[in-house]
């Protein structure tokens, strides 16, 4: 019998309700929680859960680059960055890395960024309201 959990069920229907825009800026700060993670574990030098962590992350930067249709310039562009971030992952885990893991951290900040002001602007150009939910200053 399967247990019924009102927590794991609103997040199921939550993410099936979002756009793909909204679905991948989940994407980025999921891979940001996991960078986050991966590097509280090697500060604690505790080298499984950076494993663990980065590997997680290390997926999330494989997803969005299978998902990127790259027919323009610019995807080609995010497909290259992409590629780049994972290479920096990768670097961290091997080598316990910080710097690469920070340089990682910062790109997928950027990503996320301007992914979020991407969201805005279409929102208020479709519905005129901002990702709150709330109109735009």
């Amino acid at each position: 019998m399967a247990v019924n959990n009102p927590y794991a069920n609103y997040k199921q229907k939550a993410a099936e309700t979002k756009t793909p825009g909204e679905l991948t800026l989940m994407l980025y700060e999921g891979c940001l929680k996991f960078i986050k993670q991966a590097g509280k574990a090697m500060d604690e030098e505790n080298y499984q859960d950076k494993n663990t962590n980065l590997i997680k992350a290390q997926n999330i930067v494989k997803e969005l680059m299978v998902t990127l249709k790259t027919d323009t310039e610019v995807a080609i562009g995010m497909l290259q960055m992409y590629d780049f971030i994972l290479s920096r992952l990768t670097d961290a885990n091997i080598n316990n890395d910080v710097d690469a893991l920070k340089e990682a951290e910062e790109f997928v900040v950027e990503f996320r960024d301007t992914w979020k002001q991407v969201i805005q602007i279409d929102r208020k150009q479709r519905h005129g309201v901002g990702v709150g939910g709330g109109s735009s200053k």
